[in-house]
């Protein structure tokens, strides 16, 4: 498997990153272990987690992720061989309400300080290689989040940063707040970037190009929605958007925003275009994401091993030109599906 550089920092991973936000509410530890066990067989060294997982987030397992995939790394014996990533929970802006410190989680000292020991000690490591701010914080001094992150860097907490779901203005104020103050930077970001969600490209593609910033995209299945199990109205049992589809009105507009008319009519013309290429659907999707200047690896998830089967299969997929083109007139005929 290739493997880039995370920005300008020192880290090099697989092109491809196993996610594991199911782990510990859709998949049960020996499913995540299965799952962690082939990702890491096929070549896979960089795995993304958060102190906010499993989703949804719920007070009952908050936190078994870390625990889970740190009971993994003690068994395997394989923390060295592993570019471990994980997150700080910022304020989620009505997204998703972190059942985490009382719900205060702004992203200043105190809130980041508290929120590293506890990954450390459940992630039974001493030190963390990715650490991400999990949503922004746009009402807090941009220093005063990259000077508490900046300390873990000099104290060897942390290897390199990062960020995840931040605006091209958030980006770019973080990054003039480091340089100014003499700060470790962000090396990442890690946003929603699917073909069903291509609004990274707007803006914040070329800001990575330019200042060096390593995009790690998640949902390139656009949660699933682009392995077809949604078309012609089917809700199987046990997906994450079934579920949401029936739960609160919060988790109801998030599931809309996957699942509705223009994202099963743009799953339903990429689909076509796989079959015409000789690949699944799955497969084009993952490789399409991993084929982009400015990402350095692609997250991908799974509840069950045997789905990594046709994730895996991008490894070896470079898609051609004629391709790319039937993809971008999808993308042009209905355009921006997700909002």
């Amino acid at each position: 498997m290739r493997r880039n550089r995370l920005g300008r920092s020192g880290i090099v991973v697989s092109e491809i990153c196993m996610g594991t936000m199911t782990f510990g509410s859709s998949a049960d530890e020996a499913s995540a272990f299965a799952i962690m066990d082939r990702a890491f067989e096929a070549g896979i060294d960089f795995f993304d987690t958060a102190e906010m997982y499993p989703v949804p987030p719920d007070a009952k397992w908050i936190g078994a992720t870390e625990e889970i995939v740190g009971r993994w790394m003690k068994a395997r014996g394989n923390r060295d061989g592993i570019i471990l990533a994980t997150k700080v929970a910022g304020p989620s802006h009505g997204w998703i309400n972190p059942p985490l410190r009382a719900g205060k989680t702004s992203l200043d000292r105190h809130q980041i300080t508290r929120a590293v020991e506890g990954s450390l000690e459940r992630l039974q490591t001493d030190y963390i290689d990715l650490y991400q701010t999990h949503w922004p914080d746009p009402g807090l001094a941009k220093e005063e989040t990259m000077r508490a992150l900046d300390d873990l860097v000099e104290a060897g907490k942390v290897r390199v940063l990062g960020c995840s779901n931040e605006t091209s203005w958030g980006l770019m104020k973080s990054l003039a707040a480091s340089e100014r103050e003499g700060l470790a930077r962000y090396e990442t970001i890690q946003n929603n970037h699917s073909l069903n969600n291509r609004r990274f490209e707007d803006e914040l593609a070329e800001v990575c190009r330019r200042e060096q910033v390593s995009s790690i995209p998640y949902s390139p299945l656009a949660g699933g929605v682009l392995s077809g199990k949604y078309q012609n109205g089917a809700r199987p049992e046990g997906a994450r958007f079934t579920s949401y589809l029936s739960a609160g009105k919060r988790q109801q507009v998030m599931a809309q925003r996957f699942v509705n008319d223009a994202t099963l009519a743009s799953t339903e013309r990429f689909a076509a275009i796989a079959a015409e290429a000789g690949m699944p659907l799955v497969t084009m999707a993952t490789a399409w994401s991993k084929q982009h200047d400015f990402v350095a690896s692609t997250i991908v998830g799974a509840t069950r091993p045997e789905q990594l089967d046709e994730i895996l299969a991008a490894a070896d997929v470079t898609l051609d030109a004629d391709t790319l083109a039937a993809i971008d007139g999808v993308s042009k005929a209905i355009r921006y599906p997700m909002g």
